[in-house]
């Protein structure tokens, strides 16, 4: 497959802008983006009059963080239309991070060795680019005589590498919900990627009784109470079943905070934990094992008394392999790729997912350029061949969509 110039150059000028989070944030993005749209939007807006309404709108979900949605809506009133289809990328990357090579900086955008390097250039600013390309195909098509039988949305969201509240914040406004077909672009090695983990995010607290070190009886060690209750975690989510698609349950207790000497009995602890959730497990059954092995650390260690706080709670979304969306998408790789796309699970939490979770939507999945296994990492890439397959793959899905 030819690589193609203008999915690598707009991927470049996006990976030129520090969307980090925490960090830069998606303000300078969101206004290139948007600048970019709307040059496309106005130039072609007499050609679509009749055919197609098209709009671009923003919402701000959190101070100076805003979402956009651009749309194409079929102009024919009174005629059945199909469901809207969505494509819909984050702004946002995770920090630029320490430990990047001299010759492929994070907002370098260096194009060497057949690959793209630069922070967020596969997670995700690769498969926006693509996204981005296709909606502005839609727009040359229906400019040049084609009536859409269905309307076609590009949304662009905030705070995905933390909360979520960009995606949560458009299906309050209604620019995601439960009859639409959902396609998001993070990377995913060729795979259309349906089925998640739930995730459940908690804040575990152990207070305990100062004193100090060389008598230990005269206190209540928090710190110890905490390694009692991990422990207790651990085992009894080892002690869960499998399931048949998304394997088994996880827990990673990722910070950890207590005690402010050595030589101090720590009357204080709190533990932030998350877990990926795998059927039968559902998040309130999470919420039971931690409270469970709160108890049996609060025993274990007398004067203890430990507090629970749920921070985050995602379910777990099944694959759906009857989807509409999942035929088109099959349909469009077998003419782009010469096979159809096989399905696998989507080992983090999407926005997509959050649609599906949240809208109970059974048409939603990812698919985009690059592999999740460099995401995050320092040398971050997105492969040039995988910026032509999937814009190719966009190109021929939003057209036999709207036709």
């Amino acid at each position: 497959m030819e690589l193609d110039q203008e999915a690598i150059e707009l991927t470049r000028e996006l990976v030129r802008i520090d969307s980090s989070d925490p960090g830069a944030y998606e303000g300078e993005i969101q206004e290139f983006i948007r600048a970019w749209l709307l040059e496309r939007i106005e130039r072609l807006r007499p050609e679509l009059a009749g055919r197609a309404e098209v709009s671009l709108e923003q919402i701000e979900p959190l101070a100076g963080r805003k979402c956009l949605r651009a749309r194409i809506v079929p102009a024919a009133k009174g005629e059945a239309l199909l469901p809207e289809l969505v494509l819909l990328s984050h702004m946002d990357t995770v920090t630029l991070g320490e430990g990047w090579s001299k010759d492929t900086p994070a907002l370098g955008a260096v194009v060497r060795d057949g690959r793209l390097w630069g922070r967020g250039s596969c997670d995700m600013k690769g498969g926006m680019a693509c996204a981005m390309l296709a909606f502005d195909d839609a727009l040359g098509a229906v400019a040049n005589d084609l009536a859409p039988r269905r309307a076609l949305s590009f949304v662009a969201t905030c705070d995905e590498e933390d909360f979520m509240r960009g995606s949560d914040a458009a299906i309050r406004a209604g620019w995601l919900d439960g009859s639409q077909w959902v396609l998001d672009t993070e990377p995913t090695d060729g795979y259309v990627r349906m089925a998640h983990k739930g995730r459940t995010w908690f804040e575990m607290g152990f207070s305990g009784v100062t004193a100090h070190a060389s008598t230990p009886w005269m206190g209540a060690d928090a710190v110890a109470a905490t390694a009692c209750a991990i422990d207790a975690i651990r085992r009894e989510v080892g002690e869960l079943p499998e399931d048949d698609e998304l394997g088994k349950t996880t827990v990673t207790f990722g910070q950890v905070q207590g005690g402010y000497r050595p030589y101090v009995v720590p009357d204080s602890c709190t533990t932030w934990i998350d877990m990926r959730l795998a059927p039968p497990c559902t998040p309130r059954d999470a919420q039971d094992i931690v409270e469970h092995a709160i108890a049996l650390a609060e025993g274990e260690v007398p004067g203890t008394h430990g507090s629970l706080k749920v921070t985050g709670d995602r379910p777990a979304i099944p694959s759906h392999a009857d989807s509409p969306l999942l035929a088109k998408m099959r349909a469009a790789t077998l003419e782009v790729c010469g096979s159809a796309a096989e399905t696998k699970t989507f080992t983090g939490y999407t926005d997509s997912a959050v649609v599906a979770g949240t809208c109970e939507n059974p048409n939603c999945a990812s698919y985009g350029p690059g592999s999740l296994e460099v995401a995050h990492k320092p040398n971050e890439f997105v492969p040039l061949e995988d910026l032509a397959r999937v814009r190719s793959v966009f190109r021929r899905l939003v057209l036999d969509c709207l036709e």
